[in-house]
């Protein structure tokens, strides 16, 4: 899966686990997340991970999380991707 490929793939999982009704499709890669979007609290941080998990196949430790992987949508897919290999 290339860069393009992840990041349209978080935008989706973005827009489906926070229910934002298609807001994510404007997102860019320097979109805040974490801080700036109300519906991305502590729960969905984990659905958000748990769907990474089941629908990418990815096993995220708890030691491989911190802020910096929420901060924007461009850190996330950077994240994913490196998961990804």
């Amino acid at each position: 899966m290339d860069k393009d490929q992840v990041l349209g793939h978080v935008l989706r999982l973005l827009d489906d686990v926070l229910s934002l009704n298609g807001r994510a499709q404007t997102f860019t890669r320097d979109t805040a997340l974490l801080g700036a979007l109300p519906e991305l609290d502590s729960m969905a941080v984990v659905s958000l991970i748990t769907a990474l998990e089941e629908q990418l196949g990815l096993v995220v430790d708890d030691d491989d999380i911190d802020g910096d992987t929420f901060a924007t949508v461009g850190s996330l897919a950077d994240f994913v991707a490196a998961r990804l290999g």
